[in-house]
């Protein structure tokens, strides 16, 4: 993801600012103290996103939860609406984060995301009636989805180019600790009063209410964090960026550290406001009507454009089959799952759930450090094929078995275990990957619009996944005609592994089939890779080289006048040239 970033700045600039700059990676992380800080600051907005992936799935499960709202999760469609209300909300978070980060600040952003979570998640653990656990979900969603999107763009923003790799790591790495450590936590509270009748309501507001802890430690910080140099540059605070990137590198204003990434960042803000004003100069007034078309229009030229076209349809449906592997079904009804493939107890079902969230914690490690070495596709395919064959295999299982757990154990056990394998092979695979490779399939022009379209196939899929698994589950049969009189149909309860199943093994074919290989590929090449012979990634570096020439960076770099000494340019010097301009 990393990489596919690094585009927008020249290559000469790029090479001169790593030879000057410290360590890369995790150990970039660590040797400077704020960079530290930023790094732990990216961890707890996606510890919480994971958490709240995995606390509900349990708490459903639980005897004093489903007594207080029995109304509602005794019926597949009202428990589903309950489980699904909360990635309709973060829809609707990841749809307006886009604008209020670009007009108030990514910090103020995550500041307004957590206030919202906050609410919701007070609404739901103070709930004696299911509206407030509906409205209480709802609300805390909106927050969710809105710190899925400002939390990493403002990390991304402010930590120095040589460790975002790093913090994308740790993002996907926070995001599955947070699944983990909600499972373990539900596992823990659900002997509070015991597990039975008598278990006390504390069970499961407990694990809700947690959520407050990290949230609240998120929203009180953002208050002392500095604002994104990208965001102050675009509003023509270019000093105040300056500060930052100063106090958050702990370098002085002249270091050549400092100057040329000031001067990436500062290009590619040009670059975007210079290719906003040539495509569409009737939007430039200003005006709140202008503004609204302008962003329209952003959208409907990825519809409109062919080569567009194919890169939204690769990238939403990579989005889709990642949902459509059925890993969120798994992670809300994981208990309910267990239990139908013959675990008996409320507890033993918790506890293989606990067993789900650390198998994808251990994958993930190796998932998001060789990604990079072994290419998009052949993880992604490998891993449909892996939980395409987990899903079927259970399904045959569960047709054999279904009625007789209780005498065929052994059946039962290896249901479960191919669960804890698909849990797995989605870790290392959809998982990370998905996001990888969407980040990196659009050009420079259109990849805000271009990722919250992927950003929002993923959420609205994700809500019609945790909406329908519930009836799923209790009503999708499969009927099949007797071949012998009087020829009744006769209907088979494991319809929704077979059709999670074949919809991996679907994504698995359309992967190979379909998608190109994006490793490794400059934008020219990416062009080219999904049929794009109109040059347009050819036209946005040399756009971006003219930039660069423009405000002092190419000589800052000595790319302007190869074999000559590179000139000393101060940051006072440079930012009279852009006055000039």
């Amino acid at each position: 993801m990393a990489g596919a970033v690094g585009g927008t700045t020249s290559s000469a600039a790029l090479q001169r600012r790593r030879a000057l700059a410290g360590k890369s990676g995790y150990r970039g992380l660590v040797q400077n103290s704020r960079v530290f800080l930023i790094a732990v600051f990216a961890s707890l907005g996606g510890l919480l996103y994971g958490y709240n992936q995995g606390v509900f799935s349990s708490v459903l499960d639980m005897y004093s939860f489903n007594a207080r709202m029995a109304s509602v999760t005794s019926n597949s469609g009202t428990k589903g609406w309950l489980v699904a209300i909360l990635e309709l909300g973060a829809w609707f978070g990841v749809l307006c984060t886009g604008q209020l980060a670009d007009k108030f600040g990514r910090k103020r952003t995550i500041l307004l995301a957590v206030v919202v979570f906050v609410i919701g998640v007070i609404i739901q653990t103070a709930a004696f009636q299911p509206v407030s656990i509906f409205v209480g979900r709802f609300v805390t969603g909106l927050g969710v989805g809105s710190l899925s999107m400002a939390v990493p763009l403002y990390n991304a923003e402010l930590a120095p180019p040589e460790v975002r790799g790093s913090l994308v790591a740790m993002q996907q790495m926070s995001i599955v600790t947070g699944i983990m450590v909600s499972f373990w936590i539900d596992y823990g509270t659900n002997y509070i009063g015991g597990t039975g009748e008598s278990q006390s309501e504390a069970a499961w507001r407990i694990p809700l209410a947690l959520q407050l802890v990290p949230a609240l430690i998120l929203g009180v910080g953002v208050i002392f964090m500095p604002y994104s140099p990208r965001w102050l540059v675009a509003q023509g605070r270019d000093e105040e960026a300056i500060k930052v990137l100063c106090m958050t590198r702990e370098l002085p204003e002249d270091s050549e550290v400092i100057q040329i990434e000031y001067l990436e960042i500062k290009a590619e803000v040009l670059f975007e406001a210079e290719l906003e004003q040539a495509k569409y100069p009737q939007y430039q007034d200003g005006s709140k009507s202008s503004r609204f078309k302008l962003g329209l229009s952003k959208y409907t030229s990825l519809i409109t454009n062919r080569t567009y076209l194919i890169r939204v349809a690769v990238g939403s449906l990579t989005m889709f089959f990642q949902q459509w592997t059925g890993i969120n079904a798994v992670l809300y009804y994981a208990p309910s799952i267990f239990r139908s493939l013959g675990l008996s107890g409320n507890t033993i079902s918790l506890l293989a759930t606990g067993v789900v969230g650390i198998t994808m914690f251990l994958t993930t490690i190796p998932a998001v450090i060789y990604i990079d070495q072994i290419g998009r596709k052949p993880v992604l395919v490998s891993g449909a094929i892996i939980m395409g064959v987990c899903h079927l295999i259970i399904a045959i299982l569960s047709a054999r078995f279904s009625d007789s757990w209780q005498s065929h154990t052994a059946a039962g056990w290896v249901a479960c275990v191919l669960v804890w394998v698909f849990a797995a092979a989605f870790g290392y695979s959809w998982g990370p990957a998905a996001w990888v490779l969407v980040a990196e399939i659009y050009p420079i022009s259109v990849r805000g619009p271009g990722m919250s379209i992927a950003a929002s196939s993923n959420w609205m899929n994700n809500f019609i996944v945790g909406q329908v698994t519930p009836s799923m589950m209790e009503q999708f049969v499969l009927l099949f005609r007797d071949p012998t009189p009087p020829n009744t149909y006769f209907s088979i309860t494991y319809g929704t592994f077979i059709f999670f199943g074949l919809f991996s093994l679907m994504g698995g074919a359309f992967v190979h089939f379909l998608v190109p290989e994006t490793k490794g590929l400059t934008l020219e090449e990416m062009d080219l890779a999904f049929g794009d012979n109109s040059g347009t990634a050819a036209a946005d570096r040399e756009h971006m080289a003219e930039i660069s020439k423009r405000i002092g960076l190419s000589q800052l770099t000595g790319e302007a006048e190869p074999g000559h000494a590179k000139p000393d340019i101060s940051v006072d010097e440079k930012r009279s040239v852009e006055h000039s301009e």
